[in-house]
């Protein structure tokens, strides 16, 4: 019988996979893509993920990440623009997931890709992960990270916020427009929605977006029209897209995200990143809470705590973060709110930065999660450097 069963291998999955691995347990990580593969994310690396990543081994420069240095708000025609007070970097997921499962993997997981997990339950004092080619995993604890997903059985309660619906696609610009987009990451702000663009490796851009359903659907559902739609009514995501080609032929699509849920109890399951908690795309937190609750969770089971007060403490980690960030979100998809939001960062850029400070994993809990207080007073080095 193996220690733990990961169900998912994205970050969160991949990231307590590789910890447990480097402890000595035995652990299987199930992961339903075969193949490297794009996910819905804006990909967006804060300072607390790159610290975490640095710390798991990977070195995110030679990976291809790209410096994001500055935020640029978009309503309408008019922009606002601020430095970010914190450095940042931007890599696909495609990228970044598996270099972290080959991490683990070479710390001794056992991966297996290309195949789904149709149930997950207790089986006597341990837990069973029922396989849709018939095969089973026996566990002694089940670790649940399948990101914005949900496994059958185990969904999660609705959000705040759980009319959205998320696009997410590659594009190569201009060469003019790519060197304007360069480390800057720009939120573009539309009826009924907005937009993350940022410059991710291989000359290519991410668009990362949420619309309203109501409004998805006055449009025919149809992601043509709303693509039309967000470019009428934004000439700065116009001349951005001028000229440039999408990286395949239609987007990545979710719906049903259950933005500002917040997981504060456990059925025994250790639920991990989205699966814990689920923070508005705007943030540019998600990855660093999904990293937080890998961490967090086997410094917890190493230590013989129970998955009850894991998902208590770590939602008493983000619970803040994630009300504020979905506050926000609530006022970004409507006009009144996103009118207001424009005027005062046109005003004041610096409440740009000040928002964008204010959603972050906290120190203490990054301590909590096991970084040493000298990785968070290192300035940028960690977010280049293996340490």
């Amino acid at each position: 019988m193996n220690d733990a069963v990961v169900v998912g291998g994205g970050l969160a999955g991949a990231a307590v996979a590789l910890l447990l691995s480097q402890a000595g347990r035995e652990v299987a990580l199930i992961e339903r893509e075969a193949c490297p593969a794009d996910k819905v994310c804006g990909e967006f690396l804060s300072r607390e993920a790159a610290l975490y990543l640095a710390s798991f081994g990977l070195d995110l420069r030679a990976l291809g990440a790209v410096p994001i240095e500055a935020v640029r708000l978009v309503e309408r025609d008019r922009v606002a623009a601020a430095a970010l007070p914190f450095p940042a970097l931007s890599l696909s997921r495609r990228v970044l997931d598996e270099a972290l499962l080959a991490r683990a993997a070479a710390a001794g997981a056992s991966i297996r890709r290309g195949v789904r997990v149709q149930a997950l339950a207790r089986e006597g004092a341990g837990w069973g992960a029922r396989l849709e080619d018939g095969s089973a995993i026996a566990a002694r604890a089940a670790f649940l990270a399948t990101g914005k997903h949900d496994v059958r059985g185990l969904r999660r309660p609705s959000g705040l916020q759980d009319d959205l619906v998320a696009f997410k696609l590659h594009w190569r610009l201009s060469p003019r427009q790519a060197a304007e987009l360069d480390r800057h990451v720009e939120l573009v702000l539309f009826e009924g929605g907005y937009a993350g663009l940022q410059p991710v490796e291989g000359g290519r851009a991410n668009l990362c977006l949420l619309v309203r359903k109501s409004r998805f659907a006055a449009l025919g559902q149809r992601w043509d029209r709303l693509l039309c739609a967000m470019r009428e009514g934004s000439p700065h995501l116009d001349a951005r897209l001028a000229g440039a080609e999408p990286c395949r032929a239609r987007p990545l699509a979710l719906s049903a995200i259950p933005y500002g849920h917040v997981q504060r109890r456990a059925d025994g399951i250790w639920r991990l990143g989205d699966q814990a908690a689920v923070i508005p795309s705007f943030s540019g937190d998600g990855m660093s809470i999904a990293l937080h609750s890998a961490r967090l969770a086997t410094t917890a089971y190493l230590e013989g705590a129970s998955a009850e007060a894991f998902q208590r403490r770590l939602s008493r980690d983000v619970l803040g973060q994630v009300l504020l960030a979905t506050a926000l979100s609530l006022g970004l998809v409507r006009r009144p709110g996103q009118a207001a939001l424009g005027a005062a960062a046109r005003l004041c850029p610096a409440l740009m930065a000040a928002v964008a400070g204010r959603t972050r994993v906290s120190e203490a809990a990054l301590v909590r999660g096991g970084l040493p207080v000298a990785a968070l007073q290192g300035g940028r080095g960690p977010l280049c450097a293996t340490r």
